[in-house]
């Protein structure tokens, strides 16, 4: 069976434990290929390149921006990749050859910027384009740099491996993204070879234009289906469980085991990414399964996500959500009856690139639940200039998710736990195919909620 398989950051940085649980195991010798390792970088590297995820914390790429000491900050960057290098000696890396690769690699960054530079001060080209492309060739060297280390340690421990490069840093190819996947992968025997692909991809589409800080699974998804995979594994440093064990306790939580494409793309509506939705679509047309490991269960046989599968039970699988939203409320008492009225408040949404998670209306109200960031204040502020009444509130959203939940009693269930919890329903919504109750409560409630509908629908299902 031929799988491709996604290693996560986190999980990266802890190789000797993906040497041990992934790659060898207890595998006999001839179970040992027919392997696709797709790899990000090591934990806090892409942050580091282009900005922190989570806090926006500027990196290298702020720096080319600014027109600031980039060169400077790239120096500073390698001296820090070449400290993991040293960190990996131990399980096998060559270090005078990991150093000089990844030196070599971000020298080659420096001279394509520095063109960019020069390109972008003559005034003739459109700066936006040039920025993207600075980012684009930051964000391929922390791929680079871990999948090179991964084929070396693999090597040294006697396993035949082949760094699959698709930066695209020693070409001048004007190939799509599909194109390049399809070239490197073309000949290989994979029953021979264990083959590290860089979670980053070169092409004339520019790959983080479409799908920014997705780009790595993006690039899984396009290899599983362009070598016909049987499966698509994700390895990830926790189970995709009921219910976040860092809330919940590990004792109140256990893996979903089954599930299906619709409840993913319900998680990462909300946030919670068991894969990029845009990475999901393309592995669910070519009938692949997905399937979410722990990199420190491997005898674990984690979620199968499978485009058919529906439980044959009633039960909730996920109670998950997000405090970092907001409930904007359009209130006017002309909208009664007035056909289009939602339209022209989507215009601003399109407008600011904001979409929603939940839309609730009444006959002179429409409440939206976005989440929170620079665009969403800019769009409240225009808002609140041209209608009526608009309010916006700080909120937090809990789900329960399910491939199965259109029996009665589910809706009972999870008010009478939030009552019973002395915590509000601000706002709630669940559409026709019945996959997701979605209630917006106040945030300092958030925990509580998560724990109180684990117990009753998941614990007590």
């Amino acid at each position: 069976m031929l799988t491709v398989e996604k290693i996560g950051g986190t999980s990266m940085s802890q190789f000797q434990d993906v040497l041990q649980n992934i790659i060898t195991g207890k595998r006999a010798p001839e179970q040992m290929y027919n392997r696709i390792f797709v790899v990000s970088a090591y934990n806090n590297v892409t942050n580091w390149l282009l900005e922190h995820k989570k806090t926006g914390e500027p990196g290298v790429y702020s720096k080319f921006l600014n027109s600031e000491d980039y060169p400077k900050a790239l120096d500073e960057l390698c001296g820090k990749l070449i400290q993991i290098n040293e960190s990996l000696v131990n399980i096998g890396l060559n270090l005078n050859e990991a150093n000089q690769f990844i030196t070599n690699r971000i020298n080659q960054a420096k001279a394509m910027l520095e063109s960019l530079r020069k390109v972008l001060a003559s005034g003739y080209v459109n700066a936006k384009d040039i920025h993207l492309a600075a980012r684009e060739i930051l964000a391929s060297i922390g791929e680079a740099h871990s999948a090179w280390n991964s084929v070396n340690i693999i090597q040294n421990n006697s396993i035949n491996a082949l760094f699959i490069d698709l930066c695209g840093f020693d070409d001048n190819e004007a190939l799509t993204i599909d194109q390049r996947i399809t070239k490197a992968f073309s000949g290989i025997d994979f029953s021979e070879v264990i083959c590290v692909a860089t979670g980053y991809t070169k092409g004339t589409e520019g790959i983080m234009r479409a799908f920014d800080r997705g780009y790595s699974e993006v690039t899984f998804s396009k290899i599983a289906v362009d070598v016909e995979a049987d499966e698509a594994v994700i390895h990830k440093e926790y189970h995709l469980s009921s219910a976040d064990p860092n809330i919940v306790g590990v004792e109140n939580c256990v893996p979903v085991g089954l599930t299906n494409y619709i409840i993913a793309d319900q998680l990462a509506d909300i946030g919670m990414e068991a894969i990029h939705p845009k990475a999901a679509k393309p592995l669910e047309l070519a009938g692949i399964n997905i399937r979410i490991k722990n990199t420190f269960e491997p005898e674990h046989e984690g979620t199968l996500i499978s485009k058919d599968y529906k439980s044959p039970d009633t039960r909730v699988e996920i109670v998950s959500g997000s405090k970092q939203m907001i409930a904007v409320e359009v209130h006017d008492p002309l909208m009664v009856n007035e056909v289009g009225y939602d339209a022209r408040i989507m215009s601003y949404f399109q407008k600011y690139n904001i979409s929603y998670v939940l839309k609730s209306t009444n006959a002179n109200s429409i409440t939206m639940v976005i989440w929170e960031n620079q665009n969403a204040e800019k769009l409240i502020e225009e808002l609140k200039q041209v209608f009526y009444q608009v309010n916006a509130v700080p909120v937090a959203m809990v789900c329960a998710m399910g491939s199965n939940i259109s029996g009665p009693g589910f809706l009972y269930r999870a008010t009478k736990a939030l009552y019973e919890n002395n915590i509000n329903i601000e706002c709630y919504g669940q559409s026709l195919m019945q996959v997701n109750l979605q209630f917006v409560i106040r945030r300092e409630h958030y925990e509580a909620a998560i724990k109180a509908l684990n117990g009753a629908l998941c614990q007590n299902p």
